[in-house]
């Protein structure tokens, strides 16, 4: 209780600084009291477990809280200025139940209205798997995949079966909680997982055909196949790829480019 009383004097604290600095919206990080809203003239954006957007001055947003704080208020950055709650150049208040901070809105490669439409709780759910799978390891050993969403038409046309698909005919979904565990042991598979905008798990231990030499993608040197893959694809096609390394990086790609980047594993 004592804890709760002292997050709502931080962001009674973080309005009063939003007004003093002439802050243009305030985001408040938390994994609960999502209810408690302070009295405020500028638009207020709760990261929580919710997900609503319609509301003019309040939007909810689900992002992992296990992402850190850098790139949650990378993606909150670029959801003020996709929404057009604030211009470029903007600064707007952040509230954690630690901490009171101040950021100024930048435009960048950090996602892009993709990630917050329909389709969005589907990559906050198989970025929660992919995070768990980064820390957790199956059967002993670092694993490395590949999820492939959205496009799905296309994708099949620029992807082949390594292996019969053992989704075919099945009706699983990536947003009901059981299907988490069928995921992670088809992680251990070589290729990608192919997942329609509505969750489905249409194919797993697919080969993306793409060849790099075709295709203008720049990614890092020292990268693999896998993310010259991710890249290719989502350079071609409407779709965003989320990969995990063996070292436990995850990386989500967005027309040929690296979105977002975050090892679960190092301590920022």
């Amino acid at each position: 209780m004592e804890n709760v009383e002292q997050f709502k004097k931080f962001i009674d604290k973080a309005v009063e600084l939003s007004k003093e600095l002439g802050a243009k919206a305030l985001v408040i990080v938390t994994p609960s009291l999502e209810e408690y809203l302070p009295k405020t003239d500028i638009p207020v954006v709760v990261v929580g477990k919710g997900f609503d957007v319609s509301n003019e001055k309040i939007k909810r947003i689900p992002v992992p809280l296990s992402l850190g704080l850098k790139n949650i208020l990378n993606l909150v950055s670029a959801f003020l200025l996709e929404h057009e709650l604030i211009a470029e150049g903007d600064s707007f208040v952040y509230v954690t139940p630690a901490s009171i901070g101040i950021r100024t809105a930048k435009k960048g490669g950090i996602f892009t209205k993709a990630f917050f439409s329909t389709a969005q709780t589907v990559l906050q759910r198989l970025l929660e798997i992919t995070l768990e799978l980064s820390l957790e390891w199956r059967e002993g050993y670092p694993t490395g995949t590949m999820f492939v969403v959205g496009d799905t038409k296309n994708v099949l046309k620029h992807s082949h079966q390594m292996i019969p698909n053992p989704f075919k005919g099945h009706k699983l979904n990536v947003l009901d909680k059981k299907v988490k565990e069928v995921i992670k042991e088809y992680s251990l598979l070589d290729g990608a997982f192919i997942v329609s905008n509505t969750g489905r798990l249409v194919a797993a231990g697919r080969y993306i055909d793409v060849d790099p030499k075709k295709i203008d993608v720049k990614i890092p040197p020292g990268l693999g196949s896998r993310h010259i893959a991710a890249a290719g694809i989502t350079k071609i096609t409407k779709a965003i790829a989320i990969t995990l390394s063996e070292s436990g990086v995850i990386r989500m790609f967005k027309k040929g480019e690296i979105i977002l980047e975050y090892n679960p594993r190092m301590k920022y």
